[in-house]
Formats: structure tokens, sequence, C-alpha cells
């Protein structure tokens, strides 16, 4: 959280103070690591149906919004962001507030993603301001006051002096010239090499010239998610991977802060060592999440795991309509994406009127869904079914809710 600033020894007010805005040297390794990602990512987008896709990207964007809260220290448990999204706010009004910040977060993003046309697009100083309006403009005012007491007006960008921790960001009166540098660099952006190690360069100069007051990190991850949607497709996320070692993060954040070190370190006033470490680091988060969610889309080990969470409902709960009769049409979803009721009904061989009770019962719990009563029935993945069907994806939605 910024605060409002001491007297400065350094003041930065003009756009080469923070050169290089991208690494220079040792491409070759940071190409490599992308082109292995690309690879990575558009296996895992044919790995599943449509349907079973878009099932993920739900969960997925409700971690986004968890772990980037919980970034920021005001996380909420995942079971009041699924109660949130039913409109079941809390009576208590801390957890009812960082409710309402995780749906704003879901629906922001939900919004930004229809906007992408390329990853330079959402690269621009433009599209930050949106993904800030997008997400404070959802926000009540009493919702958006500041620590120092000003309320943050939604896309702002700041208009005070601010130092965050040891860093000090440009002046106020200087960031539209910042911000221009950024969007004549970032909008270049083409070709697939160079994607990875410039979104993770923006992510880093976006946070440290802190355009507004308050929301930076929130605003900033949103915009990196939407220049990373177009690889990723939703279906992993580099947020995941930041929250899980915050301090790693924000240790990685600060050390891209750092001056030029000597005559070997670029040409730039930062440290382009630091820069091109900060992508590796960047990279590598990316390269374990695609990796991880490969394993867990895997379509053999999730028709295991289907099968092992409808027997462990039965057996463990006592549902009686989670029978091993529905473990075929339930494993038929993860490969084929969608069927009939009738289709679904045949496959389990039971009686029709208990296969409906079946069906009705998995998509009251969430297991299924449906556009209507007479619609192609689909794969969901409620929370409660997350430890078993994608273990260690998202763990805090197994824990105990506290607050």
């Amino acid at each position: 959280m910024a605060s409002i600033a001491p007297a400065r020894v350094t003041v930065f007010d003009a756009p080469h103070q923070f050169e290089p805005l991208l690494p220079a040297q040792r491409l070759d390794e940071l190409r490599d690591m992308t082109r292995a990602i690309f690879e990575s990512s558009a296996a895992l987008k044919n790995a599943t149906a449509e349907p079973v896709r878009q099932a993920l990207r739900d969960v997925v964007r409700s971690m986004n919004s968890y772990y980037s809260n919980l970034i920021e220290g005001q996380g909420t448990h995942p079971a009041n962001i699924e109660r949130a999204l039913r409109k079941d706010f809390s009576t208590k009004p801390d957890v009812a507030r960082r409710q309402r910040l995780a749906l704003a977060h879901i629906d922001a993003e939900i919004e930004l993603e229809r906007r992408i046309t390329t990853e330079a697009s959402a690269l621009g100083s433009s599209f930050l301001q949106e993904a800030h309006r997008s997400l404070y403009g959802r926000l009540p005012e009493e919702d958006r006051v500041s620590e120092h007491g000003r309320v943050v007006v939604p896309g702002e960008l700041r208009r005070v002096d601010v130092a965050v921790g040891r860093h000090q960001p440009p002046t106020w009166k200087s960031l539209p010239a910042f911000l221009a540098r950024m969007d004549d660099v970032y909008g270049r952006l083409k070709g697939v090499d160079a994607v990875l190690y410039t979104i993770a360069s923006a992510h880093h100069r976006m946070m440290w010239t802190h355009p507004f007051e308050d929301g930076n990190g929130r605003a900033v991850r949103l915009q990196t998610h939407c220049a990373m949607y177009l690889l990723a497709g939703g279906l992993w996320s580099v947020n995941r991977g930041l929250a899980r070692d915050r301090q790693r993060y924000y240790l990685m954040l600060d050390e891209a802060d750092s001056m030029r070190q000597g005559d070997l370190d670029g040409r730039g006033n930062l440290s382009e060592k630091a820069l091109w470490q900060w992508c590796e680091y960047f990279l590598g988060i990316c390269s374990d999440q695609v990796g991880f969610m490969s394993r867990m889309l895997d379509l053999h080990q999730l028709k295991e795991r289907l099968k092992t969470y409808i027997l462990v409902q039965r057996s463990q709960l006592g549902v009686p309509e989670y029978r091993e009769e529905a473990v075929l049409p339930v494993q038929m979803l993860a490969a084929a994406g969608t069927l009939s009721r009738g289709e679904f009904s045949r496959m389990t061989g039971l009686e029709e009127r208990t296969a409906r009770k079946v069906i009705s019962r998995f998509l009251a719990d969430g297991l299924l869904r449906s556009q209507g009563h007479r619609e192609a029935l689909s794969l969901a993945f409620p929370l409660q079914s997350l430890s078993i069907l994608f273990p260690s994806l998202y763990p805090e939605a197994a824990a105990a809710v506290t607050d």
C-alpha cells in the first residue's frame, strides 16, 4: 500500500529514468522458454472439449480473484466468493466488503476479456486504466476509500506523489510521459518469441510507475491476465503462481527496481540484469502453471478422479443419487463435452425415473450444468469437488471457513 512520499532523494520525472523497458541480452534463453510454454498451452487447449474448458475457466476466474486480492491482503474464503456469485452476502461488514471486491474482480475480468484483440492492445496504458475503471467502478464509494481517507476514482491517474516501501514512483505530473513511453515500446509487440518477456516487462514497469493512488496491483494483474488470455485461453493463470509465493513475487518485483550496476548492466538507468531475472522468474511461473494444468486435464486421469468423486460422495455422505451407474455418462461428458438428457439417462442403465433423479441432484450440486430443462448437459466443477477433481489446484477451497 502506498504512503504519502517523504522528502525525496531521487526524483523520477522523465521516462529515460526507467529504461530499459525490455531486456536486450540473453534473449535466446527467454525465447526458448516462451516456445515451450506456447507448445504446452496449445496442447492444453486441445486436451478436452470446449464445454469442459469453459467449466474450468469459471474456476480459474474465481481463483484469479481470490489470489489477486490475497496478494493485497484482502482475500476472503473461496466459499464466500461462491456465495457472492449467488448474491448471498455476509452480514459481517468486512466479509461482505471483501465479497463485493471479489465479485467486482470476476465481473471486470469477464468484461475485459471481451475487449482483447492482440496481446499488444492489452498492454496499453489505456487498457490498464480501463482495467482499474472496470474493477473499481463496480464498487460502492465506501469500498473505494484509500488508507489515507481519499475516495479512489475508477480509472483516474493519481494526483499525489507517493512512496511504496523503498521505491519512489514517478512524480504524478510526469505519469502521462511515462505511460506514453510504455505505449510506444510495448505497443510494438509482434511475433511469438517476444510475447512473454514483453508481458513480464510491462507487468513490472507498470507496477514501478504506480499510476493509481490505490489498486495498482489488482489493475496490473488484470491487465497481465488479459495480455496472456489469447495464449492461456483462460485455462491457467500466472496469478496463481505469483500468489503461491507472495514473498518471492514481491522480492522479485523489488529486485527489478534496482538501478544499473556498472557498464556491463545495459545502457539504461535501471538494471537490465535485474529486469532479465524478473522475466526469467515470470516465465518460470508460466511454465509451472501450464504444466500443472496439463496434468490436471489429462483425460484418463480426469475420468478416474470423476469416478472417485462420485463414489466418495456416496460412501462418505450417503447421497443415494451418487451411484456408480452415473460414472460412465459423467466420464463421457469429460470427453465429448455435452450429452442430451436422454443420452445421459440411457448410459446409466437405470430406470428412467431414477436416472432423472440422478440428473436433478447433479444439477443441484453443480456437477452438471444446463441452459434449460430440455437443453444438453455438460460438466461443471463445483467448489466442493475441487480437492478431488483438481487436487492442489485451489487448496484454499477445501479449508474451513473462518471469516
